[in-house]
């Protein structure tokens, strides 16, 4: 019961983002503002419980989320074998910018947090960059 709880807050704050971003003409899509209401509402005691309850149910049947992705590559196998190097290779690309960008960004906020130390710095004041 309480993971159901938890999965209709989960879509209250979605809801609440979608409205949010047309009412205010925000140019973020809703879920990401969801998001942000997510995070601020992990705050408020009473709701860590039900959305930790709904995240663990989630993840314990995240496989399944995949089901529809694969139905839809077997749908459209056509299009895959025709165009699947091309799809290969915007996956691999993407998938390094994507890498790329969240390192550049962690090398940028660890720099902006001195209290953090150097990058790669263990307990013991060494680093493992040799």
């Amino acid at each position: 019961m309480n993971a159901l709880r938890g999965l209709a807050l989960l879509l209250l704050l979605q809801a609440g983002g979608e409205a949010l971003t047309h009412a205010l003409s925000l140019p973020f899509p809703g879920p990401v503002v969801g998001m942000v209401l997510l995070l601020l509402s992990l705050a408020w005691e009473p709701l860590r419980e039900p959305i930790a309850a709904a995240a663990q149910l989630l993840l314990e049947h995240l496989s399944l989320l995949f089901v529809p992705v694969g139905v839809g590559v077997i749908t459209h196998l056509g299009i895959v074998a025709e165009h699947g190097l091309q799809l290969a290779g915007v996956i691999v690309v993407s998938t390094w910018l994507g890498l790329a960008a969240t390192a550049l960004v962690l090398r940028a906020l660890w720099r902006a947090d001195p209290a953090q130390g150097e990058p790669g710095a263990v307990a013991g004041g060494t680093t493992d960059r040799g």
